[in-house]
């Protein structure tokens, strides 16, 4: 990879942070799963998260973003990465896990620009124009006793985001959180 393409992952992808090791930790300490398992992460990123799961577990893990980078970085650092807008090029029932650190920012309109690494960070203007459609969609994909594990903000609204999991037919259940000057992250595990 050149040092051009690098730049390009730099600026473009949105790489780990506390969000990333908080959702990994969570997720491999309450996931089980085996090798005939399929584990997806959406909005992958970095691959940080897939990556973990895919290195400390049997499971088989792919990885989806929208972003073309991500896509590249995933494939490069050894990942099954596929270009996908949430779930949905996705089999009914396909996966036993979905994993997702979705953009969650409450974002002013006017203040937006259109670039991939806003695309990763902006949930709208409550923090939830990505959250409400991937609620809507992911139950389709995810298999019979399977489990939805989901980054959410504070400044999004726990509480919020769970009613909308009820709305989508899960219910939701606080695994992990860690408190930020700004904010609370929580890991909601959501379950049919």
């Amino acid at each position: 990879m050149g040092l051009e393409d690098r730049r390009d992952l730099e600026t473009d992808v949105y790489q780990p942070a506390e969000d990333s090791h908080l959702l990994a930790s969570a997720v491999l300490e309450h996931l089980s799963v085996d090798e005939t398992d399929l584990v997806l992460e959406v909005g992958t990123g970095s691959g940080y998260v897939a990556g973990r799961i895919d290195a400390e577990t049997d499971a088989r893990v792919v990885a989806a973003d929208l972003n073309p980078h991500a896509v590249r970085q995933a494939r490069t650092d050894g990942l099954e990465a596929v270009r996908a807008d949430l779930v949905s090029p996705f089999a009914d029932e396909a996966f036993d896990a979905v994993v997702f650190n979705p953009p969650y920012l409450p974002t002013d309109p006017d203040n937006e620009w259109d670039d991939w690494m806003e695309r990763a960070l902006s949930g709208g203007e409550d923090g939830r124009a990505v959250i409400d459609p991937f609620l809507e969609g992911v139950g389709r994909v995810l298999a019979t006793g399977g489990v939805v594990y989901l980054l959410v903000s504070s400044l999004t609204g726990v509480d919020e985001v769970a009613a909308q999991a009820g709305e989508a037919g899960f219910s939701a259940v606080s695994v992990a959180d860690e408190s930020f000057p700004f904010e609370t992250l929580t890991i909601l595990a959501l379950y049919r």
